[in-house]
């Protein structure tokens, strides 16, 4: 099945810098559960962020779709984006290499 790769940045750099709004805080939350959940499901095969809190900050979904239309619409459902926390990018995407050790345990946090 094709793969995608959706890339968010904050839509207020702040959120990251001194905290987010109560608004914010609460839609980051339904995105944590909405990729939780797509995960669950086989969906989604990782997510991810940058750990920085300037301009270049950014995360990562990547996920398997049956076309570039199925693809757009989880990202465009995505709670952060839907409701405007977080803009959003899709690219088609193809993981070249997989470690056969996975994820460190310590990388779900």
């Amino acid at each position: 099945m094709p793969q995608f790769l959706y890339r968010i940045q904050p839509t207020r750099l702040g959120m990251l810098s001194s905290g987010p709004t109560e608004r914010e805080a609460s839609v980051i939350g339904e995105h944590l559960a909405y990729l939780s959940e797509l995960t669950d499901r086989g969906t989604v095969l990782m997510a991810g962020r940058t750990l920085t809190t300037d301009e270049r900050t950014f995360g990562v979904a990547v996920l398997v779709a049956s076309a570039s239309e199925e693809a757009e619409a989880i990202m465009k459902n995505d709670p952060a984006v839907k409701y405007g926390v977080m803009r959003a990018e899709l690219f088609p995407y193809r993981i070249a290499l997989w470690s056969k050790a996975g994820p460190p345990a310590e990388g779900n946090a």
